[in-house]
């Protein structure tokens, strides 16, 4: 009895990772190049990060065939953050592939 219900919880672990590893029904649309975004030196690191980050949206919303849909930093894929903080503040950089839902 107790092999059984054993049986039975690992049966049903197995298919729930079989069910993460299927494509949503709403799978993303990615565009073909990665697109960056840079800030202008901040005294904040943080600040850089969100001026990095909206320079980047703007772009892709400002390209034909991409615009706002596009636009949101957390769906981008390949993505990379970079900050490098000198006498003059931070600098940054945002560089990724902007996709949609």
């Amino acid at each position: 009895m107790v092999r059984a219900a054993k049986d039975m919880v690992r049966a049903a672990i197995f298919m729930t990772g079989l069910l993460s590893f299927t494509v949503p029904a709403s799978a993303e649309t990615c565009a073909s190049e990665r697109i960056m975004g840079r800030s202008e030196p901040s005294r904040y690191e943080w600040t850089a990060k969100a001026k990095a980050r909206a320079n980047w949206r703007s772009k892709v919303r400002a390209l034909p065939g991409l615009g706002p849909d596009y636009s949101t930093w957390s769906r981008a894929i390949n993505t990379e953050e970079r900050c490098i903080t000198g006498p003059s503040g931070s600098l940054c950089t945002f560089t990724g592939t902007p996709c949609s839902k």
